[in-house]
């Protein structure tokens, strides 16, 4: 194989679509797919790649730093390009602790490893750290994100995605570990697993349930298309200049109550049911604590640096999830039965 690269966190949502990416773009590649499985990691994600010759599944925990090494000194990736997280806002704040160690320590373990594996011989090797818009804070009715913002976390998950993006900048500056570093908007596509705002919606209007819609609704996102953000990493990691930052935005601000009339409207002529059907299930809730109003991504930088730009409208985007999650309802129902969790003991265990 010409290359092996580490990819942590794929078989989660968006590491799922790059390691599809690279296993299928990159034949003469070694993929390794280190995952923990926790609830968010779901292998039947990549049922159709795993029978390729360039891929691999090993199940571990960035947690554990003695076996991260081990498996590392194993494979000897050239490049590691890191996924692994916990991301969920909501659960950060009933267990911050898991965020901490998972995003930080964890992050710790991975570059500590990859400094033990390449001993300071840096040529060819590349450590990519995905991180989040969150990390900025919150904007007001104007403005926009830059690479250049400073950070002003407001969650303990965007706090401790932020403490991780640091300690991938001072191994840099210290130990002179080559590294480029990503900030991205919220994601939404196929395989998303059904405790974010997206494929919850999708779901609760299938089964004609209530859509908790937070505070006044008018929270506004810059949305994302997952398969553009695994196109994003691909350009980053074989293009991106050592020690930069690129923001990855979707150039596709909304506000939450706008996005989901719009998915309603969608689902409704999707499923045959007369317009307004999914509207009346809106519910207006209690709003989380600290909830940042409005993010928005500046991504000139990777689009006039690298070429890169999203390859499909938020409209666009939004028909093809829905059409893949009614398409998929037999990995939805897994997912949300937790019959998906069994899949690793079917096929890797036995």
């Amino acid at each position: 194989m010409k290359k092996t690269i580490l990819i942590t966190g794929g078989a989660g949502f968006i590491g799922s679509h790059v390691v599809r990416l690279f296993v299928t773009k990159y034949p003469d590649y070694k993929i390794i797919n280190l995952d923990a499985l926790t609830y968010a990691g779901n292998l039947e994600n990549l049922k159709d790649i795993e029978h390729l010759p360039n891929y691999q599944f090993v199940k571990a925990n960035i947690c554990d730093a003695d076996t991260l090494l081990s498996i590392m000194k194993e494979y000897q990736p050239e490049g590691i390009i890191h996924l692994a997280a916990e991301s969920h806002v909501d659960r950060s704040i009933k267990d911050p602790n898991a965020f901490i160690q998972t995003n930080v320590m964890g992050t710790a373990n991975l570059l500590n490893a990859a400094r033990e594996i390449w001993k300071d011989n840096y040529k060819g090797k590349r450590f990519y750290h995905v991180s989040t818009d969150e990390v900025y804070g919150s904007l007001g009715e104007t403005g926009f994100f830059l690479e250049t913002t400073p950070y002003d976390p407001q969650s303990p998950y965007s706090a401790s995605k932020a403490a991780s993006d640091h300690l991938v900048r001072a191994y840099g500056n210290t130990y002179h570990l080559p590294f480029v570093l990503t900030n991205c908007s919220n994601n939404y596509g196929p395989n998303h697993f059904p405790e974010k705002l997206i494929p919850l919606f999708i779901n609760n209007i299938r089964n004609g349930k209530p859509l908790p819609v937070y505070g006044d609704g008018k929270y506004t996102r810059d949305w994302l298309y997952v398969i553009d953000h695994a196109r994003a990493i691909d350009t980053v990691f074989h293009q991106g200049r050592d020690g930069e930052t690129y923001n990855i935005g979707g150039f596709n601000e909304w506000q939450n109550i706008d996005l989901v009339k719009l998915l309603c409207k969608q689902m409704d002529e999707k499923l045959g049911r007369s317009t307004g059907t999914a509207d009346a299930l809106i519910t207006y809730i209690k709003d989380r604590p600290g909830h940042d109003r409005r993010y928005a991504i500046d991504a000139n930088k990777i689009n006039k640096e690298l070429g890169w730009h999203p390859s499909v409208t938020f409209e666009e985007g939004l028909a093809k999830t829905i059409d893949w999650y009614l398409e998929n309802e037999e990995w939805l129902n897994h997912v949300t039965s937790g019959d998906y969790q069994s899949y690793y003991q079917h096929q890797y265990a036995g």
